[in-house]
């Protein structure tokens, strides 16, 4: 299937739901109301999870999309509502698998131990998106130098001088 038939029957939504089943991505090429129809947005997702980026914003405030988008493409949390970048479960489960998703999580959820520490387990440096207190978690910040040393440069100035992060650290 070619990208101009999609264009051409972006309307017809038997037509785009089989276009979709094929390649994911067509949907940025769809009607808006079909961008907003859950049936589709999950048969792109099903096949490519980074589709989620042509949802509607109505679906991307809608927590099984968010979901199934984590969980085939952690990074696709960028596109969730505010709402659901306040979700703990949404912003947990994408943590585990992306430790970057910590920069797009609500300022209470930088604040959450459980949260943070799952992407500090994940990608060390992503520390630097903890809240303040956070980033003064001995625990948190060994596993974050040990993970990546340059984490270092953003634990509190009162780790750094810690003698089990120097040791670390060499």
């Amino acid at each position: 299937m070619e990208a101009e038939e999609v264009i051409k029957n972006r309307d017809n939504k038997e037509f785009v739901l089989q276009a979709v089943k094929e390649k994911g991505k067509f949907l940025d090429l769809v009607a808006p109301k079909l961008q907003d129809d859950k049936e589709i947005v999950i048969a792109a997702m099903t096949q490519d999870a980074e589709s989620l980026e042509f949802a509607s914003k109505r679906l991307k405030d809608d927590k099984e999309i968010i979901e199934l988008g984590v969980k085939g493409a952690p990074w696709t949390i960028c596109y969730a509502s505010d709402r659901l970048r306040a979700d703990k479960d949404v912003v947990f489960e994408s943590c585990k698998n992306y430790g970057q998703a910590l920069y797009f999580a609500s300022e209470e959820l930088r604040a959450d131990r459980e949260v943070v520490k799952a992407a500090v387990e994940n990608k060390g440096i992503i520390i630097k998106y903890a809240s303040s207190e956070l980033r003064n978690d001995k625990e948190l910040a060994l596993i974050a130098v040990k993970q990546n040393k340059q984490a270092y440069h953003f634990i509190s100035h009162e780790l750094q001088q810690d003698e089990d992060i120097k040791n670390v650290m060499g």
